[in-house]
């Protein structure tokens, strides 16, 4: 039985690069191993795509890129986080390109569990978590899909991304678009984690009061004197992290509770991602990493 490597025509290479936009050399390869059959050859490609996924799977990533997708009726939202390693792949076209293919796929699939997300099928065939593996491959970084949320409202939605990179999803009542992007630019801008003072936890306005007990006491001030300047920290630190209490971004004189009332407008909600939040990054000496490749070569 010979076992010599088959002649592979240029079309079929040609076919095999345009189904998996894999490399001319890595398609030729693949068919050589297949004796010239596309579908193993593709199947072969996939396998080894996953071995490589696998591997760089517990690789940090923390770059990456924020997706917003809202329906035509604005009644329902996408707000998603894609992870990649590097900013130089946050920007590429293949991975922002199956960013938004999966936030479609979600949103129009309304699904709401990362397991049920990465196994819907995108339009190509291949399921979201299959197309993930083959972009590892292809671009030689972990890629994951951190997070998303999947909001549907009776009232508005409406949503701002700030350079890609942080992104805020706003349910509105009342009011008008312009009104709801200036509401989801000022929370990627401020931060707030509640909508009304209120909804501060008692846990957390209990851990500032003591911080601020402690500074207050070494001032060396009366009791009551004291307990006053503690009442005024806590009015101003709930304010400062709940939304209606912040001074809105475009006219700081104004708190964001006030431009709601003067709109007879109220947030319901609103969700805000930043790339790579929460993620530990590894901290890395430029110099020393050429060094250590140029010993390893």
């Amino acid at each position: 039985m010979s076992t010599a490597t088959p002649t592979i025509s240029a079309a079929l290479v040609k076919e095999l690069r345009e189904r998996t936009s894999a490399g001319m050399m890595e398609c030729k390869r693949a068919l050589q191993e297949n004796m010239g059959d596309i579908e193993k050859a593709i199947k072969y490609m996939r396998e080894k795509g996953q071995a490589k996924a696998d591997k760089k799977a517990d690789r940090i990533a923390a770059e990456g890129t924020i997706v917003i997708l809202i329906s035509s009726d604005q009644k329902q939202g996408v707000l998603m986080e894609i992870n990649c390693e590097t900013d130089f792949v946050g920007r590429d076209s293949h991975f922002i390109n199956f960013a938004q293919a999966a936030a479609q796929k979600i949103l129009s699939a309304n699904i709401h569990t990362l397991e049920d997300a990465l196994n819907l099928k995108l339009d190509s065939g291949e399921t979201i978590d299959e197309m993930r593996r083959d972009l590892v491959s292809k671009l030689g970084e972990n890629i994951q899909i951190r997070r998303f949320v999947n909001k549907t409202s009776k009232h508005q939605l409406i949503s701002y991304v700030h350079g890609g990179r942080i992104g805020a999803l706003v349910e509105l009542e009342g009011g008008d678009a312009n009104l709801g992007k200036d509401i989801a630019m000022h929370i990627v801008a401020s931060h707030p984690l509640v909508i009304n003072p209120q909804d501060v936890p008692q846990e957390v306005i209990q851990t500032e009061k003591d911080i601020f007990s402690a500074q207050a006491l070494a001032s060396g001030k009366p009791a009551n004197i004291v307990e006053k300047m503690i009442e005024g920290r806590i009015k101003k630190y709930v304010d400062e992290i709940s939304l209606l209490g912040q001074p809105f971004v475009k006219n700081p004189d104004q708190s964001v509770g006030n431009l709601l009332d003067q709109h007879k407008a109220k947030v319901h909600s609103f969700t805000r991602y930043a790339v790579g939040e929460g993620i530990e990054k590894k901290v890395e000496d430029f110099a020393e990493a050429v060094m250590a490749q140029v010993r390893g070569s």
